[in-house]
């Protein structure tokens, strides 16, 4: 047992906690603003709850990715998809935040856990594909079930990830019955409780 690479593990989870603090700019069912680390946690168990559908995925890995994939957000925030536009440099800052993240990580860790944000950003392998897809379902499927303040905008969801929801006919079906509550959330319907 290495001190020195367990007090750095230990420095490293006392970072990654302000990825609590993150706001998103969706609302939960209580109505109050959603973190990117309960994002990322329901991301993760969507990624479970569906691993039959997937056959053929490693869903180690595929949990790996849901835990990282906004792990660079942790030091400057979260902006939000509707403005990410305005923001051609998000992914390199997002990469260079998780560089300082990670700094007091031994080495070998510190490498794994980057190459799999890497993987994540680019969507280079079926795991990093599935969670980018779910990624976006999770967005949407919130913003359906949370108690969001007048005008939010329900459209943007309905063309929000596309390419990739279109990845699998897992994604596709997903989407198709997200796509159906964004429109009801879209014409006034009350949020989408608990097992509706």
């Amino acid at each position: 047992m290495n001190e020195s690479r367990l007090a750095g593990r230990l420095a490293f989870l006392r970072e990654a906690e302000r990825l609590k603090s993150v706001l998103r700019s969706g609302f939960t069912s209580s109505g109050r603003p959603e973190s990117t680390a309960e994002h990322s946690w329901r991301l993760a168990l969507m990624a479970l709850v569906f691993a039959d559908e997937l056959p053929g995925l490693d869903l180690a890995r595929v949990l790996k990715l849901c835990i990282v994939h906004d792990l660079g957000e942790a030091i400057h925030g979260d902006i939000p998809a509707i403005h990410q536009h305005a923001h051609p440099g998000k992914s390199a800052q997002e990469r260079e935040d998780l560089h300082i993240l990670a700094r007091d990580l031994d080495p070998l860790l510190r490498a794994e856990i980057i190459a799999l944000w890497d993987e994540y950003e680019a969507a280079a392998t079926p795991e990093a594909q599935a969670v980018k897809a779910f990624d976006k379902l999770e967005t949407i499927l919130q913003h359906n079930q949370g108690d969001n303040p007048p005008g939010f905008d329900y459209a943007f969801n309905l063309g929000y990830g596309r390419k990739h929801t279109a990845t699998a006919p897992l994604f596709v079906r997903l989407r198709e019955m997200v796509d159906a509550e964004t429109s009801r959330r879209q014409q006034g319907a009350a949020p989408i409780r608990r097992g509706s």
